[in-house]
This record gives structure tokens, C-alpha cells and sequence, in this order.
């Protein structure tokens, strides 16, 4: 995006903003990390809209907790308001980026991939955050031989049906978030591709990560383990 910096402070940044005097219109808050948080900050780049993407260190996060929405993060702040749950900021920062549907039908069904998506991650998430080591051991096999081929199998085939992307046929959201939250499911997966037997779903990352807004923000953003 020609004419766009990028300000940095140890743990902020604020992408878009071509001015120091003025405090950017949104701050993200969140660990150091992608996770849930990234499906925002792909969507606010690829809408061009100014965002201090603030990530606190882990230590602080104890006396921030009682400070943040239900204990949680991330959060998002504009013009003094707070607002949380992660799925809800994309869609807000899609409505943004245009990148919801023509109507109410339309939003319905990125909604219900959207929503799926996540119903993924939870499910990965059991696994990957067990911390009884026998509990997670019997959670593996079902987890790797059914639960995710039986997703991705099917998320694979609404690519293939809709034009390369995951609703509409066209580029909406549900292709950004996916994209975005991919790393953070790999890694919850041991750091495998899950992607590798799915063409379908290899080529809609490759379609959106080659997006110019997108670009720009994967060689900004911080490094990252997920």
C-alpha cells in the first residue's frame, strides 16, 4: 500500500498511520502473539483503516486481567468505547473492510463458515491445551484421524463449489479469517500443515495471502510462534 509506515514502539504497532501527532482511530489488545487476534488485523489492513495493534507482555497480564471485558482478550477500543469477543471485532472490522455480503442471507452463510471455522479451533484447542498428559494422549488419534479430516474434507469441497473461496463464490471475510487463524490451528496441531491434503483450501491461502493489503501486513507484523 504505496505511502503507508509503520510506527513502532517495543510492543506496539500502528499501521496506516501516516501521521505522529494522531493517535490512531483503533487499538487492538493482545498477547504477543497471532491467534485469535490476527483475523482483525488481516481484516483492518486489507480495509486500509489505521490500528495500534498493541501486544502487552505475558508477565503484565495478571494485573490487566480484572481491567478487561469478562478477563479476556483480545479487545478493541474506539473513540472511548471497549469491545470484546473476538469473532464479533472481524465481522465489525469486515463491515469496515466491505468484505460482508449484499444482504442478510448473504451474511448468513460467511457467518455459519465463520462460526465453523471456530467450531475447529475449539475442538484443536481441547487437545492442544489438555494439560493431563493421558487425557491429551487419548484425545490425539480421534483429533488427527477423524475430527480434522472430517472438517476440512467438507471445507475443502465449499472451496472447490464456490470459486475457489469459502462463501459467495467470491471474497468475503470467512476466506480472511480462515486464512488468518490457519498458523494458530497449526500450531496447536503440533506444527503440522493440516492444509497438505486439501488443494482446495492450499490454493484459497495462497489467493489470500498474495492479496496486496495482505502483503504489506505479513511483512510488518511481528514475528510470531502462532
Amino acid at each position: 500500500m504505496e505511502g503507508a509506515c509503520i510506527k513502532r514502539t517495543r510492543k506496539s504497532i500502528n499501521i496506516f498511520n501516516t501521521t505522529e501527532e494522531m493517535a490512531p482511530a483503533y487499538k487492538l489488545t493482545y498477547f504477543p502473539v497471532e491467534a485469535l487476534a490476527e483475523p482483525i488485523r488481516f481484516l483492518f489492513s486489507y480495509g486500509g483503516i489505521e490500528f495500534e495493534d498493541f501486544r502487552f507482555d505475558r508477565e503484565n497480564w495478571p494485573q490487566m486481567k480484572p481491567n478487561m471485558p469478562f478477563g479476556q482478550v483480545p479487545v478493541l477500543e474506539h473513540n472511548g468505547k471497549v469491545a470484546h469477543q473476538s469473532i464479533a471485532m472481524a465481522r465489525y472490522a469486515a463491515k469496515k473492510a466491505k468484505l460482508v455480503g449484499n444482504d442478510e442471507w448473504e451474511d448468513l452463510e460467511i457467518d455459519a463458515i465463520v462460526d465453523t471455522v471456530n467450531d475447529l479451533r475449539q475442538k484443536i484447542a481441547l487437545y492442544h491445551y489438555e494439560a493431563d498428559a493421558a487425557v491429551k494422549e487419548s484425545r490425539k488419534e480421534p483429533l488427527f484421524k477423524e475430527t480434522l479430516p472430517y472438517y476440512l474434507q467438507r471445507l475443502d469441497a465449499v472451496v472447490k463449489a464456490n470459486n475457489g473461496h469459502l462463501a459467495l463464490g467470491k471474497l468475503t471475510w470467512a476466506d480472511l479469517y480462515f486464512v488468518a487463524i490457519l498458523k494458530y490451528l497449526n500450531s496447536m496441531c503440533g506444527g503440522n500443515d493440516i492444509l497438505a491434503d486439501y488443494p482446495n483450501l492450499t490454493a484459497l491461502k495462497n489467493t489470500v495471502l498474495e492479496l496486496p493489503a495482505i502483503k504489506t501486513w505479513l511483512e510488518k507484523r511481528p514475528n510470531s510462534d502462532m
